[in-house]
Parts: structure tokens; C-alpha cells; sequence
């Protein structure tokens, strides 16, 4: 840890982790931080960064594209970043802290063309005050399913989206996933 790094943490509060989400620059150096088995060397970092950004390999890079990057982590992101408490660096060598897990819960990615699971929670919801209204009433037949065979149906198909979401959240994660989004 740095010596501008050793004053008492104090974690950030909601409002300023997303700002700090915020910049795509910090979003990737989270990510390409948590792919990483050991520290990344600042000039790694910027390359990994910089090629990202331009959509090309770190070999097509131009060192203005490398330098113009490396400034902005060295004079800007790194700064924020290990002062919420996210990263350690010490002049050239960058790393996660353990309270950048607590970012987790921010990072989730929802793919492109998928609805947030909070729609879809929504609408089974309405979906199953349907069903069991409906055998309520007797609008839905109980003749081969009985009603409290249909309340299990409706428990089982949110446990089975409950797994789905978790499998998902885990395999979009911010770092787990091979391109940051």
C-alpha cells in the first residue's frame, strides 16, 4: 500500500461508488484488475485500457494512444480509485483491495437485449396473482391440478428464475466476463 494510501478507510458511500462507476477508465481498470492473478504494472494497465478503448490490440496501439491513457490513470482514476479504497497502488504496481468486493453488487451487467430482472420479476408476479386468482375463483380448472398443486407450480418457477439470475449476475459480473462492457 502506498504511503497516500495508509490513512484509515472509511468505505465510500452509494452515491460515490457510483460516481466512481461513473468513468469507463475506472469501470476497466476494475475489470481488468479482477482478471488479473497478480498486481498489473501501470504501463500494462494503460495498454489494456487504451486498446479497449480504441477497439484494437495492444500491438496496433500508437504511443500517443498509450501515453494520452497512462497520463489519465497516473494524474486522475488511480487517485480516485485508491482513495475510495478500491485499489492499491504504489506508483507503478496496481491491485484490488478486498473492499472492491463490495462493488460487486454495482457491477452486475445486464446483456444486451435481455430485459432487467426486475421487469421480469414484475411479470411473473402479475402473471401468478393471474394463475391463483383465477383457481381462486375457479375460472382455472382444479380438475387435474389441484390448487395447491398450482401455488407449487408458481413457487417452482420463481426458485427456477431465482437460480437463472444468480447463474447470469455470476457470469456477467464486471471482470469475470472476457471484454468489459
Amino acid at each position: 500500500m502506498s504511503l497516500d494510501n495508509q490513512r484509515k478507510y472509511t468505505p465510500p458511500e452509494k452515491n460515490e461508488l457510483y460516481d466512481l462507476l461513473s468513468n469507463h477508465r475506472r469501470r476497466y481498470v476494475i475489470h481488468f484488475c479482477k482478471q488479473a492473478d497478480e498486481p498489473l504494472t501501470l504501463s500494462d494497465l494503460a495498454e489494456m485500457v487504451a486498446a479497449r478503448e480504441q477497439d484494437k490490440s495492444v500491438s496496433e496501439l500508437t504511443s500517443a494512444e498509450r501515453k494520452r491513457v497512462y497520463t489519465s490513470l497516473q494524474q486522475t482514476h488511480l487517485d480516485r480509485l485508491a482513495d475510495a479504497g478500491m485499489i492499491d497502488y504504489d506508483r507503478d504496481e496496481i491491485e484490488l483491495t478486498d473492499e472492491a468486493k463490495s462493488l460487486d453488487v454495482y457491477l452486475d451487467v445486464v446483456p444486451e437485449g435481455s430485459i432487467p430482472w426486475g421487469v421480469y420479476y414484475l411479470g411473473l408476479s402479475l402473471l401468478s396473482v393471474v394463475v391463483l386468482g383465477g383457481v381462486w375463483i375457479g375460472f382455472v380448472p382444479t380438475g387435474s391440478v389441484p390448487a395447491l398443486g398450482w401455488a407449487a407450480i408458481v413457487v417452482a418457477v420463481f426458485l427456477a428464475s431465482s437460480v437463472a439470475q444468480v447463474v447470469q449476475n455470476r457470469r456477467y459480473r464486471l471482470g469475470d466476463v472476457e471484454e468489459p462492457p
